[in-house]
């Protein structure tokens, strides 16, 4: 039932507990329970808006970095996992799997921030090796939601 709950509250963070009990036939009380529970588990990280910010500010500019560490003795990847996350430039932060150990999404007002970002505050940073920096640009989904409506032309236009 938490599952159910939690698929509801990441659709729409806003819907009522009244509404989520009607939906899955359970009381309010259980609803808020389960919600409780969530919280204090750390499955529910936050509540908030799913902000396109391209419509808001369009000159914003994201970078996927990739990149490869030297695992500490005992820790493994976390602790230069913490040292990276935080900065505020880091938008998110995964350990993943194939040719880098962590990928990192930062945010900044220009290109040159993130070039800035990643030669004097990331590369530096006691076992990083290497960096790889790809530039977010155009989003097609985000959070689970298509950003764009697809009403424009499917296809690039081809010129000879």
């Amino acid at each position: 039932m938490m599952e159910k709950v939690l698929r509801i509250l990441e659709e729409d963070c806003r819907v009522p507990i009244d509404e989520i009990a009607q939906r899955l036939g359970i009381t309010e009380d259980e609803v808020n329970k389960l919600i409780a529970e969530a919280e204090e588990s750390g499955a529910i990280l936050g509540y908030g808006a799913i902000v396109n910010w391209a419509k808001v500010r369009p000159d914003r500019v994201y970078a996927f970095i990739s990149i490869s560490a030297h695992p500490e003795h005992n820790i493994g990847f976390d602790e230069v996992a913490r040292r990276i996350a935080r900065f505020p430039e880091v938008h998110s932060l995964y350990l993943v799997s194939g040719t880098h150990d962590l990928t990192v999404v930062v945010e900044a007002d220009d290109f040159r921030e993130i070039a800035s970002f990643v030669a004097e505050r990331l590369a530096p940073i006691q076992g990083v090796q290497s960096t790889a920096t790809s530039f977010v640009l155009k989003g097609y989904k985000l959070e689970g939601r298509m950003i764009d409506s697809g009403d424009g032309p499917q296809r690039l236009a081809v010129s000879p």
